[in-house]
């Protein structure tokens, strides 16, 4: 597309009620989000239903390595929007439509080879986290035929993300939400009438993702975000990106770290441990996707009020968001609780593993409320300049909130003490990341306006006086 389209448009976010635009942006998001976690938990429920608890194990271990693909797409996804959002509340079209462009260009390429390597290793990766057996080569069979498809879910997060950035949440949810509607109806048709199973999960993954790409590109074309790519940009814009994405991938590493450990240990309880596990990896994603969306919603709401000099309307963006997720969790927690029995029965999990589903549903809420938290934290930090703290935050909790808890766990509880090992982490690094948020807003204020984000420019850490991190998740950083 040529650089004479309409600019994109100036910010939305610096006017108006922000609770409103928490709400809205929040909404919109969960509506498209829901929709990809729901029908990836039909997926499971159909692979579930061929009676083999090894394919269900399959599935599980296949999305922890997946993820760490999948991380390096969200860093990506994470930096295009905190730089255009800031140039779109700086009145810079000019500046947002490049970034676009060379996001685009930069992360399509990037998740190609991160897939490539993935594909060559998947085996060993899979092996280390305890697979085995006919779960191991299933698994293999699922990553290598997702794994191609890779740079088309790069691409279509980036299209959400920059749709957001500019406050399109709507156009960004049906982006998702077209991709969510063909898996729908693509997985029971491979799966059970062609018979191929879990072969034919995989493939109804590549055609969604194939979706989201016919979709997004209309959408940010009309926005003006997509211009002529330049060498010249592409190698400035890189190094802008990398800032942001470079931690931001840090960032989203740290919770695939901690479910392959997590992994590895529930395998040592057994197939059927696994098994819920993965029932509980598809399920809370669900359960809780309006945190996963509310991190992502507060993003640009963020870095345009920052653009824009607005720091006591930051400060009533976080506040909000905090207020914001302990409603929505508490509905969340209370339905699982009283639906745990169903659920585990409809999955067909029975003994260790229905105990363990049941157990996480009764304490679960409690968990995902600091891990609402922690991600708002991360959302706060990757938006204004600070990403590195999203990024020990979250590694913090990978490692100091994850492995003494989970092993102590597991000594004194067995497969029960492993998730409440979990909830400890979450607690303490969650509580710590948004307290730390709110402070860093602060000191962005203390800074003056002389000293606010330049558009086009990731905006460095030096930009304010660092705070303290030597106070030092699952799912996405936004």
């Amino acid at each position: 597309m040529s650089d004479g389209l309409p600019p994109a448009e100036t910010g939305r976010f610096v006017t108006g009620s922000i609770l409103r635009h928490v709400v809205v942006m929040g909404a919109t998001g969960s509506v498209g989000l829901m929709a990809i976690f729901a029908v990836d938990l039909l997926s499971l429920l159909y692979v579930s239903t061929l009676g083999d608890p090894n394919l269900t194990a399959a599935v599980g271990f296949a999305g922890i390595v997946q993820f760490f693909a999948t991380a390096v797409n969200i860093g990506l996804m994470i930096a295009a929007g905190a730089l255009v959002g800031k140039a779109v509340g700086a009145h810079d079209p000019a500046s947002a439509r490049r970034l676009s462009t060379s996001a685009l260009v930069l992360g399509t390429l990037v998740s190609a080879l991160i897939a490539g390597l993935i594909a060559l290793s998947a085996e060993p990766l899979l092996t280390l986290i305890g697979a085995s057996g006919e779960a191991l080569r299933v698994a293999t069979v699922f990553l290598h035929i997702t794994l191609v498809s890779n740079p088309l879910l790069a691409a279509g997060m980036l299209f959400t993300g920059l749709l957001r950035a500019v406050g399109a949440a709507g156009q960004a949810m049906r982006v998702t939400l077209a991709g969510a509607v063909v898996t729908a109806f693509l997985d029971p048709l491979l799966i059970f009438v062609a018979g191929l199973g879990v072969e034919g999960a995989a493939i109804t993954v590549c055609v969604a993702r194939l979706t989201f790409v016919a979709v997004g590109l209309r959408d940010v074309a009309r926005h003006g975000l997509l211009g002529r790519p330049r060498a010249a940009d592409l190698r400035t814009d890189a190094v802008a990106l990398a800032v942001v994405a470079g931690p931001a991938i840090l960032t989203n590493l740290a919770p695939s770290a901690a479910s392959a450990f997590l992994a590895r240990l529930y395998a040592g309880y057994g197939t059927e441990a696994v098994a819920a596990a993965s029932v509980i990896d598809r399920l809370t994603p669900v359960a809780f996707c309006g945190l996963f969306a509310l991190s992502g919603a507060i993003g640009p709401i963020l870095a345009q009020n920052w653009g824009a000099g607005r720091f006591d309307r930051m400060r009533g963006v976080l506040r909000n968001a905090a207020g914001v997720t302990l409603a929505y969790v508490s509905v969340v927690w209370l339905t699982l609780a009283l639906a745990r029995g169903p659920i585990a029965a409809l999955f067909g999990l029975h003994g260790v593993a229905a105990d363990l589903f049941g157990f996480f549903c009764q304490v679960g809420g409690a968990i995902w409320f600091f891990n609402g938290l922690l991600f708002l934290g991360n959302a706060a930090f990757n938006n204004l300049g600070f990403p590195l703290r999203s990024t020990l935050l979250n590694w913090g909790r990978a490692t100091l909130g994850t492995i003494p808890p989970g092993l102590i766990g597991a000594a004194l509880y067995g497969p029960r003490g492993v998730v409440a090992g979990m909830g400890l982490g979450s607690l303490v690094f969650g509580a710590l990341g948004f307290l730390l948020a709110r402070r860093t807003v602060d000191r962005l204020e203390g800074v003056g306006p002389n000293l606010l984000p330049k558009t086009g420019t990731a905006a460095a850490p030096h930009r304010a006086a660092p705070l303290p991190v030597g106070h030092a998740h699952p799912g996405p950083a936004s």
